[in-house]
């Protein structure tokens, strides 16, 4: 199932959604007109419109911690 193709996994989406939901029910503006109130569509619709910006970090592996196999 695609989500949106602006992400690299449909996991992704579904993090950045709800980070921007947890925003939104803790006061934060949205960033679009709409007549929704339930902050779950919101952000989905934000993220539709491209008004959410999100990055990743590539993992370093000297960040990593040693196993002690």
């Amino acid at each position: 199932m695609d989500l949106y193709s602006g992400f690299d996994s449909n996991y992704r989406y579904i993090l950045v959604a709800a980070r921007r939901a947890r925003q939104l029910q803790s006061g934060a503006s949205p960033l679009i007109a709409t007549d929704s109130t339930k902050p779950c569509r919101i952000a989905a619709l934000e993220l539709m419109a491209d008004k959410v910006k999100w990055e990743t970090t590539p993992l370093v592996a000297d960040a990593l911690p040693e196993s002690d196999a």
